[in-house]
């Protein structure tokens, strides 16, 4: 996937302001519509201009692209970074003239209508008869340990607001979070009248905290569920073993069956996140060989060789050999 240019597509240095994005999308937008236009490739620029107004009339948008895309150069290979609008509030603005489903890869993969930047702001009448105002949304990382015992923390936010050049920037604020008990990825938290401001003498909106989880050492996440790989000797694998595993509770003792391959899972129940009911951690067996340094290892794995015939590619040997 290509990197795109917004600005560069428009015509247009990083720091225009909305005025002049707003002169060179109408001037771009007249001479490569596709009912007026005889350039051969009208409907393709005349989509890309859209595509780059859409996101840089609208101040959080073009914060956040602005933010990500200070690195990178039109047509370079580009993956969003994980998480990249961690930590940004946005009030959900939707898309307004163009059709979104019309846009390209890139714009889909930052700014989808299934995401948070996709939805519209709501207005509703208060009881004075002010406007009550937009909800807002942020993504927010927190610590898998967070999520299992409950915290509170300070979080930091990004706030997109308007220079008085017509600029965007970034306005940083701190707010105070209660983080519940088995939280999970995707859940939100509801923070009462920390959203936009009302109108009108209307109540504020609300702001929610979508929750997504820190990168782990040790686990990886899915649900209530944790995955942990743990590294196994061939000798305790083949014999069977009673080993310590860590858990976010503590340390436990599990029992590796004799006859035990890299892949096998074995379960500690109820030992993920806390819930009704409880996740539980599955324990994937990986076997690692010793190194082969000391002659003392390799002269045991020769007699191994020597004493025990087995071949573990027997049956892809034997579905050849019908073939």
């Amino acid at each position: 996937m290509e990197f795109k240019d917004y600005y560069k597509i428009l015509g247009l240095e990083r720091d225009a302001s909305q005025d002049e994005i707003k002169r060179a999308y109408r001037k771009l937008a007249r001479k490569y519509h596709p009912d007026v236009s005889s350039e051969a490739d009208a409907e393709a620029r005349f989509k890309e201009v859209n595509e780059a107004y859409e996101v840089l009339k609208d101040p959080e948008k073009r914060a956040a692209y602005d933010q990500l895309g200070k690195n990178w150069q039109a047509g370079q290979d580009f993956r969003p970074p994980p998480d990249w609008d961690a930590g940004f509030e946005f009030s959900g603005g939707g898309f307004t003239e163009a059709d979104a489903r019309h846009f390209s890869d890139f714009f889909e993969s930052l700014f989808g209508t299934g995401g948070p930047f996709g939805r519209h702001a709501r207005y509703e009448r208060g009881r004075g008869g002010g406007l009550r105002g937009e909800d807002h949304h942020a993504r927010i990382l927190i610590s898998l340990e967070d999520a299992y015992q409950g915290a509170s923390r300070r979080i930091q936010l990004q706030t997109p607001v308007m220079d008085a050049q017509g600029r965007p920037a970034v306005k940083p604020r701190s707010l105070d979070v209660r983080i519940p008990r088995g939280i999970t990825a995707g859940q939100q938290i509801r923070l009462a009248g920390q959203g936009g401001g009302g109108m009108g003498g209307g109540p504020a909106g609300d702001l929610y905290l979508e929750i997504e989880f820190e990168p782990h050492p040790l686990y990886q996440i899915e649900g209530r569920d944790l995955y942990l790989t743990l590294p196994v000797t061939p000798w305790e694998a083949a014999l069977g073993a009673r080993v310590e595993v860590p858990t976010l509770a503590g340390r436990v003792n599990l029992t590796l069956p004799a006859g035990s391959q890299s892949g096998k899972k074995l379960r500690l129940k109820g030992k993920g996140l806390p819930g009704k009911p409880p996740g539980d951690q599955y324990v994937v067996l990986r076997i690692v060989n010793p190194p082969l340094d000391a002659g003392r290892a390799r002269e045991l794995y020769q007699r191994l060789a020597q004493e025990i015939p087995f071949n573990p590619r027997q049956q892809l040997e034997d579905y050849q050999g019908a073939a």
